[in-house]
């Protein structure tokens, strides 16, 4: 007898707010894991929207459908993430050529730091090949459509979030 070693993926970023492209690649990558860690990213750096205790809870609901997504908040690098939850492969969506580039360097810098770690790339369907969180926000900022945008769970708590974001 041998042994079978769980595959465990992780998808590793902001998601503020999640996106129908985050969707996408959540979806078509939890087909390929036996658990995919969707892993929301919090950065002290960077002021995100959402709070990373909210933008999980916005991922678990819309992949509620999805048995064997996982959803969790980390900080720090996502190789570390990755390796403490004995994942050995880091997905990756990517849109357009300009990613491709800044992919490549991290994948390539976190291959350097954790050799048993591998990326994957996975591209956006052509239908969410421009859209980003930060286009989401600014259309939603100024009061613009983001329903083909964002998974229809999620729309109500955009326009929440950035209503309360005014009144500050």
């Amino acid at each position: 007898m041998y042994n079978v070693r769980e595959k465990i993926g992780i998808y590793p970023g902001s998601f503020d707010p999640v996106t129908l492209g985050h969707l996408d690649i959540i979806e078509r990558s939890s087909k390929m894991f036996d658990k995919l860690i969707v892993a929301v990213l919090h950065n002290k750096n960077k002021k995100a929207l959402f709070s990373a205790e909210e933008r999980v809870k916005m991922i678990q609901s819309v992949t509620s459908h999805l048995c064997n997504v996982e959803v969790s908040s980390f900080e720090g690098l996502s190789v570390e993430f990755a390796r403490a939850k004995g994942a050995h492969v880091l997905v990756r969506g990517l849109r357009a050529v300009t990613d491709f580039e800044y992919e490549l360097q991290m994948a390539q810098t976190n291959r350097a730091m954790c050799p048993e770690i591998d990326t994957i790339f996975l591209t956006t369907d052509l239908r969410y090949a421009y859209l980003s969180s930060s286009i989401v926000k600014e259309v939603a900022y100024f009061d613009g459509n983001i329903e083909m945008f964002v998974p229809a769970a999620i729309l109500p708590l955009v326009k929440e979030k950035l209503m309360e974001d005014n009144r500050k």
